[in-house]
């Protein structure tokens, strides 16, 4: 979990690359989105922009929780070794579908102050930036990060999908993702909705197989929609196109450990699949 690391910063100074290019989306990545019992699928992760990254290794070390909630919670935390790229073989049991879940510890970094301030300017983040721009001191931005990714694996029991998982932040579709030309969403920070919180959605057209494409060599892609929730930490994200998608958000606090960083930020993510139709609901079956 080292993204957006110290290697990142000085090739962002060096090339010019701009600030934006150091916020770093993270997703968990499924061999397929289309779970069938018996048959297992391979679970990587990702971090990069527009839809395309890096395969990041198995690190225990960064790991809070990783658990997929199928039939039953399943912890997946020693389901790798040090340094591997798949960090969890699954086969589901059943049809009804899996949501997995993966929560970091926090990483300290440091950008320059105008690197920083574009950084929530594009995120976002306008508490925080507004707390900078009243302060007035244009010192660099001190901050520690986590990743809260999730991953819907296909499925008809929409409660493994609806039932939040207990993130300190979390993306939770109030609906099965990927069955609907829509997916109503509610963010969580520490159980609670959060209010004007950015969401951000990307989308890549899976192969002809149906299967993902490599998140390593694939084009990246703009954001295709944003939205901020309202009230109740609602907002409805339009999904009507074939697909694997990304849905992103992030939140920041003031540090809790003011001697690592001055601010402490969060990065919660939901990718799933639209393709085809949707298999039928465990309900609709009954």
């Amino acid at each position: 979990m080292r993204t957006p690391g110290r290697n990142l910063i000085l090739s962002a100074l060096l090339l010019g690359a701009p600030a934006h290019a150091l916020a770093h989306q993270f997703w968990l990545a499924p061999s397929t989105y289309r779970g069938a019992p018996g048959r297992p699928i391979t679970i990587a992760a990702f971090a990069g922009t527009g839809f395309r990254g890096e395969e990041k290794p198995w690190s225990p070390d960064h790991g809070v929780r990783f658990v997929v909630r199928a039939a039953r919670v399943l912890d997946l935390t020693t389901a790798a070794s040090v340094g591997d790229h798949a960090w969890a073989r699954f086969a589901p049991s059943d049809a009804g579908g899996a949501m997995l879940a993966f929560e970091s510890t926090f990483t300290p970094i440091q950008l320059p102050a105008a690197a920083f301030d574009r950084y929530l300017d594009d995120e976002g983040l306008t508490e925080a930036r507004r707390a900078r721009a009243h302060a007035g001191l244009g010192v660099p931005g001190r901050e520690r990060y986590r990743r809260c990714a999730k991953a819907w694996l296909s499925g008809g029991d929409a409660s493994r999908a609806t039932a939040p998982l207990g993130l300190p932040l979390e993306i939770v579709p109030g609906s099965l993702p990927g069955a609907s030309v829509s997916l109503p969403v509610t963010v969580l920070r520490g159980g609670r909705p959060l209010r004007g919180a950015k969401v951000q959605a990307w989308r890549d057209a899976v192969a002809a197989s149906g299967l993902p494409r490599d998140a390593s060599t694939r084009d990246s892609v703009g954001v295709v929609w944003s939205g901020r929730t309202d009230p109740r930490g609602r907002v409805v994200v339009p999904v009507r196109q074939a697909g694997e998608w990304l849905l992103s958000v992030v939140d920041m606090v003031p540090s809790s450990n003011r001697a690592e960083a001055d601010w402490e930020s969060t990065w919660a993510s939901l990718t799933f699949a639209r393709v085809g139709a949707a298999p039928p609901s465990v309900e609709a079956a009954r």
